[in-house]
């Protein structure tokens, strides 16, 4: 329940316009991040990469929809990396989006469950199985857009919001599932979803000038902070094209 800590320890980093007065946040990153490393396992037989939970010295093969912001967060923040590290994180950032999508496609529904467990010889099964219309696959997603620009990343968002479309919309507006796997609606559409999931879904199919990550930061609830620019209103760091250039010469691998 302390996810919001980590993400904001590379956002203030981030709008402060990683500078020396807010390198602090990013080393504090860094080292956290290193712990987050050592809770990455992979089932079999598919090689889904995903994330433990770790209570005490206890380590669970579970994995919640809220934890799928973590490939947002390690694609935003890989770029302060040297190379090889770089590569690494942003590798593992794909990596695990491609599991929390998957966390949608596997049920038939094609919306995700609230948790996953893995097992030995079986991939992942739903644990709690109801939907509340998250926005954190979705938001990892927009990130990785924008960062690439591999479209297969827009492909499964747009995925994504057939399987609201069809699952989800009523005459009002949109509900939740009671359970993926009969596709049940509860009675409740929570204010994120339109804070939050619809907005992250809006940008992944924008122009990337809107709301453009060279000049502005998202915080947790998905509202926009510009980055702090120098007097001269050049910012620090990256130009304002980085965020594109920085796919050139990128293999794009499984994702096509």
């Amino acid at each position: 329940m302390g996810d919001s800590f980590y993400e904001y320890l590379l956002k203030v980093w981030i709008q402060g316009n990683k500078t020396s007065a807010v390198r602090n946040y990013r080393e504090m990153w860094e080292k956290s991040m290193k712990g987050l490393l050592s809770l990455v396992r992979k089932t079999t037989p598919s090689s889904f990469t995903y994330l433990c939970e770790k209570n005490g010295d206890s380590l669970s093969d579970k994995m919640d929809e809220l934890a799928c912001f973590a490939p947002g967060m390690l694609a935003l923040g890989s770029s302060g990396y040297g190379p090889d590290d770089s590569q690494k994180i942003f590798t593992l950032a794909e990596e695990l989006a491609w599991t929390c999508y998957n966390f949608y496609q596997s049920t038939p529904t094609k919306l995700a469950g609230e948790n996953y467990f893995f097992r030995p010889g079986e991939d992942m099964s739903v644990g709690t199985s109801w939907n509340i219309l998250r926005p954190e696959t979705v938001e990892s997603l927009f990130y990785l857009w924008r960062l690439t620009g591999n479209r297969t990343y827009r492909e499964w968002g747009w995925n994504i919001f057939q399987a609201f479309e069809k699952n989800s919309r009523i005459e009002t507006g949109y509900v939740g599932l009671k359970d993926v796997n009969t596709g049940v609606k509860d009675d409740m559409m929570q204010s994120f979803f339109l804070a939050e999931t619809l907005k992250y879904l809006y940008l992944l199919f924008s122009p990337s000038s809107v709301i453009s990550l060279d000049e502005w930061v998202f915080n947790t609830e998905a509202h926009p902070l510009k980055i702090v620019t120098r007097h001269d209103g050049e910012h620090i760091g990256q130009s304002k094209n980085s965020q594109t250039s920085r796919t050139v010469g990128r293999k794009e691998g499984r994702f096509g």
